[in-house]
């Protein structure tokens, strides 16, 4: 079968940024919906067609990625604010509550950079802003999707939907 909308495909893959090094490697495959919100769209575009056992290569510059870095959306807060174990890599969903910056989004995911006694420092960006990425795909399988799948545009168990939030570590998965 091939690579059409829609359709669940099944892929492993090994991510690095434009130097060449390695953030992630996918080794067990995971289904992904094709033709809804699941990958990016220059996967998708590159996906288009392939069968089980292809293997390709896509370029990702930061726009068709997690976009283009914004200095606008780091920001400070008081120590007080947080929790005593606030450290390093903490993800928030919106500002603190009692945050004094104005105009920071409310639905952005926050990623503590830094701990200080006075202050703690929060990016609104995607870890992997402004990074232009290699993405090395293989094709493991392809199949028709469910009238569940099509409705939800999501296969419903999927463990991650690839590349579109935050990692909770250094990893994406």
């Amino acid at each position: 079968m091939l690579i059409a909308s829609p359709c669940v495909v099944s892929l492993t893959w090994r991510l690095q940024d434009a130097q060449g090094n390695l953030i992630d490697a996918l080794e067990e495959p995971l289904e992904f919906f094709y033709g809804g919100e699941d990958l990016f769209a220059r996967v998708e575009e590159a996906l288009e067609g392939h069968a089980q056992g292809d293997e390709l290569t896509v370029n990702l510059e930061p726009e068709h990625a997690f976009g283009d870095y914004d200095a606008n959306l780091v920001f400070f807060e008081e120590r007080s604010l947080f929790p005593d174990e606030v450290e390093p890599g903490m993800q928030f969903e919106g500002p603190p509550e009692g945050a004094k910056t104005e105009g920071m989004p409310r639905d952005a995911i926050y990623t503590v950079t830094e701990v200080y006694d006075t202050h703690v420092v929060l990016d609104g960006n995607h870890p992997l802003a402004g990074i232009g990425l290699r993405l090395d795909v293989t094709v493991r399988g392809v199949r028709e999707a469910t009238a569940e799948e099509i409705e939800a545009g999501s296969v419903a168990d999927s463990a991650v939907t690839v590349l579109q939030t935050a990692p909770a570590s250094d990893r994406l998965h």
